[in-house]
């Protein structure tokens, strides 16, 4: 597997996946993606070594220098791929984004998806907040999860 700029040829791929793990919810179309891609956010594309997009990510990055906010726009893995440490490089990979400008990171997260919650805690997110019915149509709940911005030292 390796990681790559997200190409604008495979945002058909990124929501074909969305439709198989947000299908109670509303996944994002090819037009969100392109979307994304079109306003200079930081997308990522995880690769089988045949060349077929097997997982994405996305960070936006805001504000002024000693000011950056980022946050974590999505994480998604095909299903037949996960468990094998995708959803992890991809998550390392939009941190190490982040820590180029030492932003705190934040990103919502469903309250029963145990799972991508325990991989943000292991990478040093906290919960900072709930949000009601976040995702729809299925009115789930969200948490709003926060790590902080590393240090100087820390980057460097």
């Amino acid at each position: 597997m390796k990681l790559a700029k997200l190409r604008r040829k495979d945002v058909d791929r990124c929501a074909e996946i969305e439709k198989v793990l947000f299908a109670g919810d509303d996944p994002w179309s090819a037009r969100a993606f392109l979307s994304e891609l079109d306003s200079g956010a930081y997308y990522l594309g995880a690769y089988t070594p045949e060349d077929v997009l097997i997982g994405y990510a996305g960070l936006a990055v805001v504000g002024g220098r000693g000011e950056y906010e980022a946050s974590v726009h999505t994480i998604g893995v095909d299903p037949a791929h996960q468990g094998k440490g995708i959803g992890t490089a991809l998550l390392r990979a939009l941190l190490a984004r982040a820590d180029e400008v030492r932003a705190p990171v934040f990103l919502e997260v469903r309250t029963d998806n145990d799972r991508a919650q325990e991989l943000y805690r292991r990478h040093g997110f906290e919960q900072i907040g709930l949000r009601k019915r976040y995702y729809h149509p299925s009115g789930a709940d969200a948490y709003t999860m926060m790590r902080p911005a590393v240090s100087k030292q820390e980057v460097g």
